[in-house]
């Protein structure tokens, strides 16, 4: 019969594993992210046109899919607008619903 090696019940210790706060070093910097800003509200756009399939292509991905609000950085009010004119484009077969295959 094999014998296994017993096993300690005694916690590890944090350096066994390798600590992140000590491995960064002095010299690394965290990344910072930076805010994604609404284009529309930049630009302040009064409406947004369901016929600019220019501006919509940046809204969706190559399967066609709608992008969501973290990804493309618009606000609430605006990606609401977008996914409207994106659905709206689709209906008048202006844009794919589903991408090439």
């Amino acid at each position: 019969m094999a014998e296994y090696p017993a096993r300690s019940s005694a916690p590890r210790s944090s350096d066994a594993r390798g600590s992140r706060g000590d491995s960064r070093g002095p010299n690394k910097r965290r990344f910072q992210v930076r805010k994604k800003v609404c284009r529309f509200c930049v630009d302040k756009t009064p409406f947004i046109d369901y016929k600019d399939m220019k501006t919509l292509r940046f809204f969706i991905t190559e399967r066609g899919k709608i992008l969501p609000r973290r990804i493309s950085g618009n606000c609430a009010r605006h990606q609401r607008e977008v996914t409207v004119s994106v659905q709206r484009c689709r209906n008048i077969a202006l844009l794919p619903f589903s991408g090439e295959k």
